[in-house]
């Protein structure tokens, strides 16, 4: 096969909002382009309860909706599509090569869109998997009605999340460890506002035990070093998030977080290989900047291969 023969032009990993969005501009472009997705399409939006900073939606729409719909976009336009996982690449300026089980394929040029998944709290939380602790309030909410729960982290998602378990739980334990929120002002209005919520400020997790499933959950004030247990019935923990870059080549080059560090362009430290979304170093992860990252890698990909030539 000469050098410049491969597979694909251009394969993207990814197919949460930013990962489509490359896709949709990609195959408008009439490029020869795949989209890998080791889950299901959609990311961390189809755990989202409700998106209301999404331009076109004046009434707000569910995560999972709109990720349909950007999915559909993608299908009409005839963005191919596999079940796939990356467990290893090898990059050169002109070839991209990717192992995807027992097969392997290329491509001229690769865009980055694995997103990252929930942080852990790292308190021993492993064994309660399942049992009481979860990231995802739209998908285990309806589990704990009219139960009292606590609730982890300070920012938009925290916030949104918790006001959403007011729906279902009689009591949400708020657990911050500053004195202040990091949620945009009208989410922070909503939930002091909201009689379920009780904030338990500038504390942290330190652990939890019960026999079944979670039963307590131990806090810590972090400026006082008091310590207190709450008696829950589970715990949502949304403390930030971690980039899925476990199976990337080393050359690309990562910040001190793990992020991929990629420029205006959304070019990575490899030619040819592109980031966007949750996965690279940007100052706002919002579903807003990821489908703005895809367009530029997608358009950056595009330029590219028009001159390696």
């Amino acid at each position: 096969m000469p050098e410049t023969d491969t597979d694909y032009e251009i394969v993207i990993i990814g197919a949460g909002p930013a990962g489509m969005t490359a896709g949709i501009y990609a195959a408008r472009a009439r490029m020869k382009v795949l989209l890998l997705e080791k889950a299901a399409p959609g990311g961390q939006v189809i755990i989202t309860d409700w998106v209301e900073n999404y331009p076109g939606f004046p009434e707000g729409i569910s995560g999972y909706d709109l990720a349909e719909k950007m999915l559909t976009q993608a299908k009409t336009l005839g963005l191919e599509i596999e079940s796939e996982e990356v467990s290893s690449m090898t990059l050169t300026p002109k070839v991209k090569t990717l192992q995807l089980g027992e097969r392997t394929i290329t491509t001229k040029s690769l865009i980055i869109a694995s997103g990252a998944s929930p942080r852990k709290l790292n308190v021993g939380e492993e064994k309660f998997m399942g049992k009481g602790v979860s990231f995802c309030a739209t998908c285990d909410a309806p589990f704990f009605k009219e139960k009292t729960v606590v609730a982890v982290g300070g920012g938009d998602t925290a916030i949104q999340e918790a006001i959403y378990l007011t729906k279902f739980v009689n009591k949400v334990y708020l657990v911050h460890r500053r004195d202040e929120l990091r949620a945009t002002k009208i989410l922070q209005e909503r939930a002091f506002k909201n009689k379920k919520i009780e904030f338990v400020w500038d504390s942290v997790v330190t652990g939890m035990d019960g026999f079944f499933g979670v039963e307590n959950v131990h806090v810590k004030n972090v400026k006082t070093q008091e310590s207190r247990t709450i008696k829950a019935d589970g715990c949502f923990v949304w403390i930030g998030i971690t980039p899925n870059t476990g199976f990337l080549d080393k050359s690309i080059e990562l910040d001190q977080w793990g992020f991929i560090v990629a420029d205006q362009y959304m070019a990575t430290s490899v030619p040819g290989v592109f980031a966007a979304g949750d996965v690279r170093n940007t100052p706002l992860r919002q579903i807003a900047t990821a489908v703005g990252d895809a367009a530029i890698a997608s358009v950056s990909a595009e330029h590219f291969i028009e001159n390696i030539g």
